[in-house]
C-alpha cells in the first residue's frame, strides 16, 4: 500500500445506544448476534406487545381476586313444580293456597305439598288476572278477570270455589264494559274495579259482606257438594267431563246463595274546567256579597259596544294563539285510566265521630285520573246521601303543580308517594299530614311507576 493504514474517526452510527450499553451483560458469551435495524424494530414491537398483554393479564387477575372477596348472591333453584292443565297466565298467594289463572279456568294448590286442591273450569273461561285475599277461618276471596274483561267474584272455602257474582255482566252485550284494573284491599273488605266502555270510563267501589258469608256458610255445611270443584283430575271420568261441559250453569249452583257485594261509589273522571255560567259581570257582582263592593255598575261610563270593540281587537291581534288553543281543546279526550289506592284513616283522611272505623279496615280511597293535577280522596264509611249512579264529590282534593304520573302507597298504608310529570317525587306521611321530602330527578325524565321497598 502506498499510504499507511489509518484508523477512521468514529461516526454517529457507531455510538452505543442506551439499550446497547449493557448488552454485554445480557449476553456475555456473545452467542446472540446484534440484529440489523429493521429486525431490531420488529423485535421491539413484539416485546412491547408481550409486555402489554402481561399487564392486561395481571389486571384481570386482580379483578378476579377482588370479585372472589365479595359476597356472592345466593342461587335459588326450584324445589317443586305445579302440574297444571293448559297455560298458566297469572297467580296469587293467599294464606296456605296458591291460586293460578289458567287458559281454562282456575286452580288452587296447597303451598305445603304443591298438590292441586281444587279447580274450576265450568265455562272454559281464560283467566288473565287474579287477586286474592285471606278472610280468615279458611276463607279466601278472589277477583278474576277473563279475556273478555268480565270480573268474576269467588269465595274459596274448604277447598271449594263458589261463584258469587259477575260484577260487570249485563244482558245487552253492546253495553258491556271491560275491566281495565282490579284492586282488592288487604283483608278483603273492599274491592275496586276500573271499567271502560266505548266512550267513557269509571271506577266502582264494592263492599264485600265477608261476615255474612261466614254465617251463611256455617248454616249450610253441604254447600260444597254442588259446586264446580274437583279434588283430583285423575279421578274424573270422560262422562263427568262431558256432563260438566254440557251443563255449565248447573255446576255453579249451590244449596245456598251468598250475599251479593254492595256498590258504594261510582267515581267518574272530573269534568273539564269551563268558563263561568254568569251572563254578565253584573251577575257575578250580585253573587259576591262580602261587603267590599262599591256600587253595582249601573252608572258606569263604558258602553256595551266598547266591550265588543275591545274583544274584536283582542281576537284579531291574537288570532293564531286562539286557534291553537281551540285545536288543543278539541284534541283533549276524557281521561280513561285511573290509579286508586285503599287508605286507612289519618290526618289527611279524617273521619267524623259518627262513623265507626276499625284500625285495619280502609276508611277511604285516593284516585287520580290520567293527565289530572288533582288527587281526590273519597270516604268509604260515609252515609249514602246520594244515588250510587250520581257523580260523588271528593271529600278532600290535593292540587299538584304538574299532572300526576303515578302514585304508590306503602304496605303499612302510612306513606304516600306522588310522582308528577315534571319528574318530582313527593313522599307524604298520611298520619301526620305533611310531606317528608321532595326529590326532583334531573333532566326531567318521565316517571312511569314508583314503588316502596
Amino acid at each position: 500500500r502506498r499510504h499507511p493504514l489509518e484508523i477512521p474517526p468514529p461516526s454517529e452510527k457507531d455510538w452505543l445506544k442506551d439499550d446497547e450499553e449493557d448488552f454485554f451483560l445480557q449476553d456475555p458469551d456473545r452467542k446472540r448476534d446484534a440484529l440489523p435495524q429493521p429486525l431490531r424494530m420488529i423485535n421491539k414491537l413484539v416485546v412491547l406487545v408481550f409486555e402489554n398483554a402481561m399487564e392486561i393479564i395481571e389486571r384481570r387477575e386482580m379483578l378476579r381476586e377482588a370479585q372472589k372477596l365479595k359476597i356472592q348472591p345466593t342461587k335459588c333453584f326450584p324445589t317443586a313444580e305445579f302440574q297444571v292443565t293448559g297455560r298458566a297466565n297469572c297467580l296469587a298467594v293467599s294464606g296456605k293456597y296458591i291460586f293460578i289463572g289458567l287458559s281454562e279456568g282456575l286452580a288452587a294448590f296447597k303451598v305445603s305439598d304443591c298438590k292441586e286442591a281444587c279447580a274450576w273450569d265450568a265455562v272454559d273461561t281464560e283467566i288473565c288476572a287474579i287477586r286474592a285475599s285471606d278472610l280468615g277461618n279458611e276463607r279466601h276471596v278472589l277477583l278474576a278477570v277473563d279475556e273478555m274483561g268480565l270480573v268474576w267474584l269467588f269465595c274459596f272455602h274448604k277447598e271449594t270455589f263458589l261463584l258469587i257474582k259477575i260484577l260487570n255482566n249485563v244482558e245487552d252485550i253492546s253495553k258491556r264494559s271491560a275491566c281495565v284494573e282490579v284492586v282488592l284491599c288487604p283483608g278483603g273488605g273492599y274491592a275496586g274495579v276500573l271499567l271502560q266502555g266505548n266512550t267513557k270510563a269509571w271506577l266502582e267501589i264494592y263492599k264485600l259482606p265477608k261476615d255474612s258469608w261466614l254465617k251463611e256458610m256455617e248454616k249450610s255445611p253441604g254447600t260444597a257438594a254442588g259446586l264446580a270443584c274437583r279434588e283430583s283430575r285423575s279421578s274424573w271420568t270422560s262422562a263427568d267431563i262431558f256432563l260438566l261441559q254440557e251443563s255449565p250453569v248447573s255446576a255453579n249452583k249451590a244449596d245456598v246463595k251468598l250475599s251479593l257485594p254492595l256498590l258504594l261509589l261510582k267515581v267518574k273522571p272530573p269534568k273539564p274546567v269551563t268558563g263561568s255560567s254568569f251572563e254578565s259581570p253584573l251577575d257575578a257582582l250580585k253573587k259576591v256579597d262580602d261587603g267590599r263592593m262599591l256600587g253595582l255598575g249601573y252608572n258606569h261610563l263604558i258602553k256595551g259596544s266598547q266591550w265588543e270593540q275591545q274583544e274584536a281587537i283582542f281576537c284579531s291581534t291574537y288570532r293564531e294563539y286562539l286557534e291553537a288553543d281551540d285545536e288543543r281543546e278539541s284534541k283533549e279526550e276524557i281521561p280513561r285510566h285511573a290509579t286508586f289506592h285503599f287508605l286507612l284513616s289519618g290526618w289527611i283522611l279524617q273521619v267524623g265521630p259518627e262513623m265507626k272505623v276499625q284500625p285495619d279496615v280502609p276508611a277511604g280511597i285516593s284516585v287520580h285520573w290520567g293527565g289530572s293535577h288533582n288527587l281526590c280522596f273519597y270516604l268509604l264509611n260515609c252515609p249514602l246521601k246520594e244515588k250510587v249512579d250520581s257523580d260523588p264529590t271528593p271529600d278532600v282534593v290535593w292540587p299538584c303543580a304538574a299532572p300526576i304520573a303515578c302514585s304508590a302507597v306503602s304496605a303499612c298504608s302510612r306513606y304516600l308517594a306522588l310522582a308528577c310529570e315534571d319528574a318530582t317525587i313527593t313522599i307524604w306521611d298520611k298520619h301526620l299530614g305533611y310531606p317528608l321530602g321532595v326529590t326532583a330527578i334531573l333532566e326531567e325524565r318521565l316517571i312511569h311507576s314508583v314503588h316502596f321497598l
